[in-house]
């Protein structure tokens, strides 16, 4: 029976008060009856416009009518055919703004949950069934990927699926990228992506860790030792700062740092592992993207009476998803809105004590069509800070760039692609945030999963 209610299962979570003092996962996921009855209010339509908002594809009518169907395993082999890592955009893809965003359902009320109905599946795969590994014949050929991160994995999948022997070269301790060191723990637990790297080693990827491209081996050093191609997906990680007094005071942390202390160094779990993370009771984050939602959550976690998102525009113009600030909300972040820091605060013996402010208001739209904030008079305050986080964006590390000979990149960093991720160096391809600037997980998948096809067809062309 179709189930024609506007709204979405509901799907249970830990309560605010609770979750906001740990690091468990928010969201528990459908069981198989919430998943059926929302799968049943796909109205599996002719044109299949969710599918047009989806960067790697997926057949989203077909895996939802098997979940329909009750038959889980079937849905999980279909989402396979195209996503690497369900169980990963299943919890951190925007998917209000790509694949729900063209679902018929949500122009009377709420689009079909087409996250929440990925995750469930990828979930009951893992817990019910052992994963098959594909038959792989080796096809003679080599290719080097640098960077862990989800474009990487995606592209190591892909070629490893076509025989090619793959070598992913991590500058961590720890493969998995931005899914490791920056989403928390309460977003995406890491065993989910643990489980997601095992099974590329087992499909024969080699996974080589602290790695550092630039520093223990060059590109062109790669491609003279063999391998006949090389894909290039190390992120954005340099991190962006404001440019005003004090930024170098003790307890002042770039987004990138704080995070990676927490999620990839385990801060959340000391004192059982010995990563201490002290942020005082009265924290500032300055941002409004969802980098910005996870410090200020992560830092209400370890204690902080008092944390506040410091965001220049207003609640309608943040990059953040609706569901990351709902949720910070609940959990009792404040919210300074149309508010600018302009100088950080210092004590005597050079930590940082707080933020002077001045209020702002909307004027005129700039370059990115967003009202541009203006400054009020008369409206400066301090608020008061032990930590400061900047989350205002973040850039790829120019040490690929200078260590590449002919490789092409704009003046803020990223690499130049064309549209299958080839670069201006033969042979040389790249994806994700390194080309694109700081992204989303599924925009960096598609890309990687562009690039190994033009990877493969790069090989056998020259190999004819």
């Amino acid at each position: 029976m179709p189930n024609i209610s506007p709204n979405k299962v509901p799907m249970p979570e830990q309560a605010p008060d609770i979750r906001n003092k740990n690091f468990l996962e928010v969201t528990h996921g459908y069981d198989e009856a919430m998943a059926m009855e929302e799968a049943a209010r796909c109205l599996n339509c002719k044109h299949k416009p969710c599918m047009t908002g989806c960067p790697v594809s997926v057949k989203i009518p077909e895996f939802i009518a098997l979940v329909a169907a009750g038959d889980f395993e079937a849905a999980y082999h279909k989402i396979k055919e195209t996503n690497a890592l369900p169980a990963v955009c299943g919890r951190v893809c925007p998917q209000e703004n790509q694949c729900e965003k063209h679902c018929v359902r949500g122009i009377k009320g709420e689009p079909v949950a087409i996250g929440r109905l990925e995750r469930f599946v990828a979930d009951w795969y893992m817990k019910n069934r052992t994963p098959e590994l594909p038959a792989i014949q080796p096809n003679g050929h080599k290719v080097a990927i640098i960077g862990s991160g989800p474009a990487s994995l995606t592209c190591a999948g892909d070629l490893a699926k076509l025989g090619y022997a793959v070598t992913i070269f991590e500058a961590f301790h720890t493969a998995g990228g931005v899914l490791m060191y920056g989403i928390p723990e309460f977003r995406l637990p890491k065993a989910i992506v643990q489980k997601e790297i095992d099974a590329l080693r087992e499909m024969g990827v080699d996974i080589q860790t602290n790695m550092v491209i630039g520093k223990v081996f060059s590109v062109d050093e790669l491609l003279e030792s063999g391998y006949d191609a090389v894909f290039i997906g190390t992120g954005a990680g340099l991190p962006s700062f404001m440019g005003i007094p004090g930024e170098n005071l003790n307890g002042v942390y770039s987004a990138n740092e704080f995070l990676t202390r927490i999620n990839l160094m385990q801060a959340y779990r000391f004192p059982e592992v010995n990563t201490p993370v002290e942020v005082g009771s009265h924290v500032a984050v300055i941002g409004g993207g969802n980098v910005a939602m996870d410090a200020a959550r992560c830092a209400k976690r370890l204690g902080a009476e008092h944390v506040s998102i410091v965001y220049r525009r207003s609640r309608e113009e943040m990059p953040a998803r609706a569901e990351e600030v709902e949720h910070a909300m609940q959990e009792g972040i404040e919210f300074q809105m149309l508010t600018a820091p302009t100088e950080m605060l210092g004590t005597e013996d050079g930590w940082v004590r707080g933020l002077a402010c001045v209020k702002m208001e909307l004027g005129e739209p700039d370059a990115s069509g967003r009202r541009r904030p203006v400054a009020v008079p008369g409206s400066e305050f301090v608020l008061e800070a032990e930590t400061v986080v900047v989350a205002i964006g973040q850039t790829p590390n120019p040490l690929i760039k200078n260590t590449t000979g002919g490789l092409e990149t704009h003046s803020w960093g990223g690499i130049i692609t064309e549209e299958n991720g080839a670069t201006s160096k033969p042979g040389v391809y790249a994806g994700g945030d390194a080309v694109s600037g700081a992204a989303t997980v599924i925009l960096a998948m598609g890309a990687g999963k562009t690039a190994a096809a033009a990877m493969d067809a790069y090989i056998q062309e020259k190999k004819e």
